[in-house]
């Protein structure tokens, strides 16, 4: 099982994420260093789609929503977990 966080975009994404993003890849770039995320993206047009990642836990998951810049300040609006049944395991 994984876990699959989507975000939504807010209406202000386009001039926020450029000021949060270095916080926020901090934070991307600890989670997966010690094995919680295993990847992460925007979808084709990130303004109207958004993005997602995939955390090995739902308590990974839900411990990088909260305090990720991209969330406390305003470039994600809502987001959402779901669990994922990843079937082609290594």
């Amino acid at each position: 099982m994984k876990y699959v966080v989507f975000y939504d975009s807010g209406p202000e994404v386009l001039s926020l994420a450029p000021i949060h993003f270095p916080a926020h890849k901090v934070r991307l770039d600890d989670f997966h260093a010690r094995g919680l995320l295993l990847m992460v993206g925007t979808f084709a047009d990130p303004v109207k789609e958004g993005s997602m990642a995939i955390f090995t836990t739902r308590e990974a998951a839900e411990e990088f929503v909260k305090g990720d810049p991209f969330v406390v300040n305003g470039v994600v609006q809502s987001w959402t977990i779901r669990e994922w049944n990843e079937v082609l395991v290594p």
